[in-house]
């Protein structure tokens, strides 16, 4: 009897294999940036979607890249017909999501997760939104807040930033932009030597998300007199971008549905468990005051950046009614210029 149901099994399970392997009829390339390179927490779960993506007839054969500007490179220049790469590096091909990391845009965890929710709700009024030119962005998932990493702790206001350098990408203009509007000096740099940068003290802050803190080694840098603002300056994304027509009929929609309903929150719990690496001394507390100030500051300079075409206004409006719902008395509720 046992046996008999073993053999049952068995064959059920070469059964379902034979017919995930028969339906993959579609061979496509998946190119994952993850700066721990295939052994990363972003290209483990990518491993998943590939098996998932298999019940859709469609096997991908998977590249990590820990640069991700060639990734990026790749999937413009037609090597990987999908790419695992971060928004900001993304907004070049869309920037309606590309502007999801725009600087102070989204405050907190609870509002990401609302619009990653209502960008993989296939809304009419939304998905065109996620296709532009040849790529679509076929799901989203989050790579934690972005915080400035500084070597002293007595920089705890914007007025201390004046004068100081600090490493910025070089593809996100905004960045830049920001770092001269409070006086600081930008130092142009990419996603490989950024924190080399700042950990051997060629400049003076590092914008980062926590789990760069222990994988990139940024409390070398920091010192023993640095520390963390704990000041959210906006939210980094690992968005799926595929060339359209590559993907089988209805692919894309699966493919976003997919993201958000079962790799979304395990992609969050990565992000938080980045937080317990650092000790409660490391974090530089910022004032209700001076977070209402930072707040206006850097909605002024959103709106100045949609104005100039770096962000998506469409996007932006969408941020700011989220923003909205979530927390009515925020100042910006009673006026609407995004």
């Amino acid at each position: 009897m046992r046996i008999s149901r073993f053999l049952s099994v068995a064959v059920a399970a070469l059964a379902l294999g034979f017919t995930s392997q028969a339906s993959a009829n579609t061979q496509l390339r998946l190119c994952v940036f993850d700066i721990i390179g295939s052994s990363g927490d972003i290209f483990n779960l990518m491993r998943d979607y590939r098996t998932a993506a298999l019940g859709e007839g469609v096997d991908f054969r998977m590249r990590a890249f820990t640069d991700e500007n060639i990734a990026y490179e790749e999937l413009t220049g037609g090597q990987c017909d999908v790419a695992a790469i971060t928004g900001i590096r993304g907004r070049q091909l869309n920037s309606y999501t590309g502007s999801l990391d725009s600087i102070g845009a989204i405050p907190n965890y609870d509002a990401l997760r609302m619009v990653v929710q209502v960008l993989s709700s296939e809304n009419p009024r939304i998905t065109p939104n996620l296709r532009h030119g040849p790529y679509e962005v076929i799901g989203i998932a989050p790579m934690g807040a972005a915080y400035l990493f500084v070597k002293d702790q007595s920089i705890n206001n914007v007025n201390a930033l004046a004068g100081k350098s600090i490493a910025v990408m070089e593809y996100d203009v905004a960045q830049g932009r920001m770092a001269s509007r409070v006086g600081m000096s930008p130092v142009m740099s990419d996603i490989t030597n950024f924190s080399g940068r700042f950990n051997n003290h060629s400049v003076d802050i590092c914008f980062a998300p926590m789990a760069a803190y222990s994988a990139l080694e940024l409390y070398r840098g920091m010192g023993p007199d640095g520390g963390i603002v704990d000041y959210t300056l906006g939210q980094l994304t690992m968005q799926l971008i595929a060339r359209h027509d590559k993907l089988p009929e209805g692919f894309a929609a699966w493919s976003r549905k997919y993201m958000f309903e079962n790799l979304y929150d395990r992609a969050q719990a990565v992000v938080d468990n980045a937080y317990n690496d650092v000790s409660d001394d490391r974090w530089i507390r910022v004032s209700e005051d001076d977070t209402l100030r930072y707040d206006e500051m850097m909605r002024e300079a959103r709106i100045d950046l949609t104005e100039q075409g770096v962000y998506s206004k469409e996007m932006m409006s969408l941020l700011r009614n989220i923003r909205c719902r979530l927390d009515s008395s925020r100042g910006e509720c009673s006026e609407n210029l995004e």
